[in-house]
């Protein structure tokens, strides 16, 4: 059946004109964006299938590559680059949520927030940094690289050098795993040790290094992987799945035996006078590793 065969309410350009686009169901919007079906299916049929085996899901759609978008039967290249680049729009749109300098980072869940429109559905890795000042203030943000994460990947001199020109007091890294579990691997571990290293000795502290999974995320600060029960707009979290330390000042002797003395670590949030310092001889600073 062709759209024009449709009753005028169950058509979805004459259904958005009348009642907006809240009226419509994801696969009505897709229909719009690819505007024609095939020969056997008109715009609405092809796209409640395309729908229909995502489950529904937006973020199943935005997951799905250029490549394999124009593979589907039905959809060409032209409806394919629609379909990305309405995602793509819808991306940029909830990472431009406000100013980066009005940004204070007071916990994981605020690096969550800030972060997850840049990663959520990508099907591959990218890292990211974003540049801190003294009070926490979120005061530059950018890729570092896209395709994995290694030492070879990040040029930590280019690193440190921005830091540097941006008078950062800290950093903390952002990746994903678009494998779903945020559990850092061998070369997780190593990166993070390696970038502590080079910004220590310009009294740069790394605060944080965070792998996202979609509603997941481990943060190596708190040692811990935390579930987003909602989206990410609604920061309601559930408990760990690990077991929480006793302290804050706990190891991850697992990974490395190295201890060192370095300045008292800078938490979360601004700095307060009433910050405890560190109870023991030697520690990691915010990563314990």
């Amino acid at each position: 059946m062709r759209i024009k065969e449709l009753s005028y309410d169950d058509r979805p350009r004459e259904k958005m004109l009348s009642k907006g686009p809240a009226a419509l169901s994801n696969a009505e919007l897709l229909a719009i964006l690819i505007r024609t079906g095939d020969s056997q299916r008109n715009a609405v049929e092809l796209s409640r299938e395309i729908m229909s085996a995502l489950d529904g899901s937006v973020s199943a759609l935005a997951s799905v590559s250029l490549e394999s978008l124009c593979g589907i039967p039905g959809i060409g290249v032209g409806k394919a680059l629609s379909i990305s680049a309405a995602i793509e729009l819808g991306r940029r749109f909830c990472a431009d949520g406000g100013p980066p300098d009005k940004t204070p980072v007071t916990s994981p869940e605020t690096v969550y927030r800030i972060m997850m429109p840049h990663l959520k559905g990508l099907d591959h890795e990218e890292c990211w940094v974003l540049y801190l000042n003294r009070a926490n203030y979120v005061i530059g943000k950018e890729a570092l690289s896209t395709g994995g994460i290694s030492s070879t990947t990040i040029d930590t001199k280019v690193l440190v050098r921005k830091a540097l020109e941006k008078k950062a007091s800290s950093l903390i890294i952002i990746h994903n795993h678009p494998s779903g579990s945020p559990r850092p691997g061998a070369d997780d571990i190593r990166v993070t040790r390696t970038i502590r290293r080079a910004v220590e000795p310009f009294d740069i502290s790394l605060m944080d290094h965070i792998i996202f999974a979609d509603d997941r995320y481990f943060s190596f600060s708190d040692e811990k992987m935390t579930i987003v029960k909602k989206k990410f707009l609604d920061l309601d979290l559930e408990s760990s799945l690990t077991n929480q330390h006793e302290s804050h000042q706990s190891r991850w002797n697992e990974f490395s035996s190295e201890q060192f003395h370095c300045p008292a670590p800078r938490p979360y949030g601004p700095e307060r006078e009433d910050a405890l310092p560190c109870q023991h001889g030697t520690h990691r600073g915010n990563i314990r590793i």
